[in-house]
């Protein structure tokens, strides 16, 4: 009886040592999360949960009102500054010069009359017949009007040169300023209406009818790919026997016969055994995340997040 105890624990422990390496781990799509463009309440929700959507296709929509308002400010602002830079780049209008240059002639009689005044008052001045206080007043007079004569020449030079490229190029980059500011405005607008990016299913609405989502908040969390694949945990013993591209086979409960599975990726660093992977020594050992890409004939309509074993090649 001593021998055959023996003989069933040795048979019992080759077979423990013979069996398929394996992993544990789950099934999985790829998750494609739609954020809130807009700090807005939620008007329409046109979908449900679980619901198969295709790419374009309405989902929901936010309150534009404020949004709408913004964005025609935006193109007001863009439209100002075009016009502005049409004023620039036209120069100065031939009314304005003409005004210039009477401004010009005006000085310019004003400074012949101060000089002439100062004129005839200053040897009057010099034989004391007049206060030299009033010989000086007239000399700041003449002074004044020669003053007012540069100045005005000037301004009808600046006219008649035309605007300066440095103010266009300032008009410039102002309408283009403001130009962009539009169309932020415009997407975001755009965005208020969340639609699917590509085929799909609906996994999750975080938010009902009439709540408001805050920036940034996920409005819709939506499934991708036409079946999902299988993420598990090597263990650490069979890391150096598990290879991109290699055929396994992957069990799932309440499934007839096992999936057919590649890897298609395996991390270089390791991690630890997540919680629903441990068992018995495996909780001590170091894991390496992995993806098995399955036949999507044969993997199709599994749910996400069923719980799989996969077994590699001996």
């Amino acid at each position: 009886m001593r021998r055959l105890a023996l003989l069933v624990m040795a048979l019992v422990t080759a077979a423990c040592h013979h069996e398929a390496p394996q992993a544990l781990g789950t099934l999985e799509y790829d998750r494609i999360t739609l954020p809130s463009p807009a700090a807005e309440r939620i008007v329409a929700i046109d979908v449900r949960e679980g619901q198969r959507v295709r790419a374009g296709q309405s989902l929901l929509a936010l309150e534009p009102t404020r949004t709408e308002a913004a964005t025609r400010a935006a193109e007001a602002e863009t439209a100002r500054q075009a016009a502005a830079l049409s004023e620039l780049e036209s120069g100065p209008r031939v009314e304005q010069i003409a005004q210039a240059r009477a401004q010009l002639a005006a000085a310019q009689a004003l400074e012949r009359e101060s000089t002439m005044f100062y004129a005839r008052l200053r040897p009057l001045g010099r034989r004391q017949y007049v206060a030299a206080e009033d010989v000086d007043r007239a000399r700041a007079s003449a002074e004044d009007a020669q003053a007012q004569v540069r100045a005005a020449q000037q301004a009808l030079l600046e006219l008649e040169r035309g605007t300066r490229v440095e103010q266009i190029a300032q008009g410039r980059a102002a309408l283009q300023a403001a130009h962009a500011q539009a169309v932020e405005q415009q997407a975001t607008l755009a965005k208020l209406h969340v639609v699917a990016p590509r085929d799909a299913w609906v996994d999750s609405l975080p938010y009902r009818l009439g709540d408001q989502a805050p920036l940034g908040g996920p409005l819709v969390i939506l499934l991708v790919g036409d079946a999902p694949y299988a993420r598990i945990y090597v263990p650490e013993p069979i890391r150096t026997r598990v290879h991109v591209g290699d055929r396994v086979s992957v069990h799932v409960d309440g499934h007839d016969g096992p999936l057919h599975g590649t890897v298609r990726m395996i991390r270089s660093e390791p991690s630890f055994t997540p919680y629903y992977a441990l068992t018995g020594e495996d909780a001590t050992r170091l894991v390496y995340l992995a993806e098995v890409a399955l036949a999507p004939q044969e993997a199709r309509g599994l749910p996400s997040g069923f719980p799989v074993r996969v077994e590699f090649a001996r």
